[in-house]
Formats: structure tokens, C-alpha cells, sequence
């Protein structure tokens, strides 16, 4: 078990991390093997009442595969079927977002609500705090509990990292994660221009741009990190300093950025989410072969009932693309994006988060 895989991180929130889990929802891990007509929840070994915002295909090891619950992070070694937690010190924590390091395998990152960034060069048996990440809360996000939701590498230098939080923009490392900089001042500059203005945690009309769901660096542009926000994609071309818009509104009525990812097979190809908003009733699949200066949809023929959450293209056959909705779609197509196939995850999955593919 483990080569050919789909997972997906659920949680019990369908409204939101803040919120009480509704009776009937339910939350875990679900996996779809490769030619299987049905997901199965797969948490032996998980906590009770399980919460997983994240969840990821260890990239050096596809048979490993790491999930963040409400308490702490949690690894399967034999494909998702059993699970035990990694010796995380932290029980208070919840982890959103997991990354192992490009060259060393050993190499663990933790991202956490509330804020902070946990590192490993044991593969989880201890910990230590990074610096930095902490940040002033110079845009005045109170009322929401931010969290550390993706980290992306430089593929020409590992050790340069970019995390991206939710909601307060993204954060710079170049030591390897051990401390972290600030890159999210542009975006709440860009917030000044009326299209890009957008509160509705705060009374503060940045925190749209700081809404930030992911990031991605392509080998073929190592220096040009890409993030997805609530406003929609944006690259930087001075490591985080400055930000660009992609000019989605251009191509799509709805700019919500929930996922972009970049394709393991070709590193032109650049695919990202676009939804109406976080609950929000529909969502769509776009898809860019020049590193995001030209976008077309990839979903063709979709009846997408609510937020598309994730987009993650096989890591073994550049053909195959799933992607998941927040309440519970799944989608893949083998074909390159010609025709699309649905596998519906059970009921109750109304807060599914996250996706990995190994």
C-alpha cells in the first residue's frame, strides 16, 4: 500500500477552525487508491473527534505520509493504513501545514495555529522553535487566530524558504527555517487599490491580501515564489519584497486563491483553485503552461457545489489530477483535463481541507 494514492484531510469545522463540530460531520483521513470506486477513512492510530487540516505525501519516501491534527503531527509509514504521533512537544497546537526538506530527508517542518514553526533533523523525534515567526501584527488581525498553512523551498537553494499564513501574509527564511523575516508589507500596500481591499474577520481592509493559502516555487523560475489569497495570485520577483497581481479578474468572475501548485512533470505548469469565497457555493480549476502569465480553465464540464480547496497533480504520470472541494467532491481526470471523473468522499465530509497524492 502507498504508490497511488489520493489523501484528504478533513476536519469537523465545516465553518471554520473557531467553530463547534456539527452532529454528522465527521473528520480524518480518507484515502482513494489508485482504480478504487470508493474513499475509506483510514485513523488507526489518529485522536478522537479527528480534525485534519493537513496532510502530505512525503516526496523522498511515498509510502510516508504525514498528517496534522488538533494534536500535533502524525506519520504513517505504510501508506496511511496505521498511524502514531511524532514525539511533538506541543499538545496545545494545532498543525496545518507539514514540509520535509528537499535534500534531507530527516528534515521536518511544523506549521502551527496559533502562529509558529517547529523543526526536526530527526524525523520527528525532537523539536525545536524557530525564531521570528511571531510577527507584529502590524495590520491589525485581531479576531482571527492565524496559522502557518504551506511552505515552499528555492529549488536552487533549499534553504531558502517562504511560508505562507493565514491571515497574515507570508514570511521569508533563508537559514533554513530556523528564523524567519516578514515579505507580507507589500501586500498590505496593494490592499490601497480599491479591487484589492476586502474585510470580513476584521475591520481592516488588508487583510484580504494577508488571506494567503499557499505558496509554490517552480524549478524554472527557483527565485519567483507564487502564493494564492483571498484576492487572488500573486509572484514576487524580489523574494518577497514586492508582489505582483496575475490578473486573474482578467480571465475569471470569482479570484478566491485557496491552492497553486506547481506540476512535477513540467515546471511551467502551474495549477491553481479559484472560488467565490471560503464557504462558498462553487469553485473552479485553472491551469497555466508559461508560469502563470497565461491561464486557462482545466475543469471543463464540472458541477462544482462549493470551495475547490486543492488541486494536486500524480506525481508519477503527468496525465492525472485530482482535486477536492470543501464539502466533500473529488475530482480526477487521466486525460489530461479532457473529461473528469467524480468520486464523492463520504457524508458528513463538509470540512475537507487538504490533499496529497504519493
Amino acid at each position: 500500500m502507498g504508490q497511488g494514492s489520493v489523501f484528504a484531510g478533513v476536519v469537523r469545522w465545516p465553518g471554520g477552525a473557531n467553530m463547534s463540530s456539527p452532529p454528522n460531520t465527521v473528520g480524518g483521513v480518507f484515502r482513494l487508491t489508485d482504480g478504487a470506486t470508493a474513499w475509506e477513512q483510514v485513523t488507526n492510530g489518529l485522536p478522537a473527534d479527528c480534525h485534519v487540516p493537513c496532510v502530505m505525501a512525503d516526496p523522498h519516501d511515498p509510502s510516508r505520509i504525514y498528517a496534522g491534527t488538533q494534536e500535533g503531527p502524525y506519520v504513517s509509514t505504510d501508506g496511511g493504513t496505521n498511524w502514531r504521533r511524532l514525539n511533538f512537544p506541543r499538545h496545545d497546537l494545532q498543525v496545518w501545514s507539514i514540509a520535509v526538506h528537499p535534500a534531507n530527508p530527516r528534515r521536518l517542518y511544523v506549521g502551527t495555529s496559533p502562529l509558529g514553526v517547529f523543526i526536526s533533523d530527526d524525523q520527528g523525534e525532537t523539536w525545536r522553535s524557530a525564531r521570528g515567526v511571531e510577527l507584529p501584527d502590524v495590520a491589525d488581525m485581531r479576531g482571527f487566530v492565524n496559522r502557518v498553512i504551506r511552505f515552499a523551498f528555492n529549488p536552487a537553494r533549499p534553504d531558502e524558504m517562504f511560508a505562507a499564513i493565514e491571515v497574515r501574509g507570508v514570511i521569508h527564511s533563508t537559514d533554513g527555517g530556523e528564523s524567519w523575516t516578514d515579505r507580507g508589507a507589500d501586500l498590505i500596500a496593494l490592499s490601497g487599490q480599491s479591487h484589492l481591499k476586502s474585510a470580513s474577520i476584521t475591520t481592516n481592509t488588508a487583510e484580504g491580501m494577508l488571506d494567503v493559502h499557499a505558496v509554490t516555487i517552480s524549478p524554472a523560475e527557483p527565485e519567483v515564489p507564487l502564493i494564492a489569497c483571498r484576492m487572488g495570485l500573486f509572484r514576487s520577483e524580489d523574494h518577497g519584497a514586492h508582489w505582483n497581481d496575475l490578473g486573474m479578474r482578467g480571465h475569471s468572475p470569482i479570484v478566491y486563491g485557496r491552492d497553486i501548485r506547481v506540476s512535477p512533470h513540467d515546471p511551467e505548469t502551474i495549477y491553481a483553485t479559484l472560488s467565490t469565497s471560503a464557504m462558498g457555493a462553487t469553485g473552479s480549476i485553472w491551469r497555466s503552461t508559461d508560469l502563470g502569465r497565461n491561464w486557462r480553465r482545466f475543469d471543463s464540464g464540472l458541477t462544482v457545489g462549493s470551495t475547490m480547496m486543492a488541486v494536486v497533480p500524480s506525481p508519477s504520470n503527468p496525465d492525472v489530477v485530482h482535486a477536492v472541494t470543501r464539502k466533500g467532491q473529488s475530482f480526477t481526470t487521466r486525460d489530461g483535463g479532457a473529461t473528469w471523473r467524480e468520486t464523492p468522499m463520504p457524508a458528513g465530509c463538509l470540512g475537507v481541507m487538504a490533499l496529497a497524492a504519493n
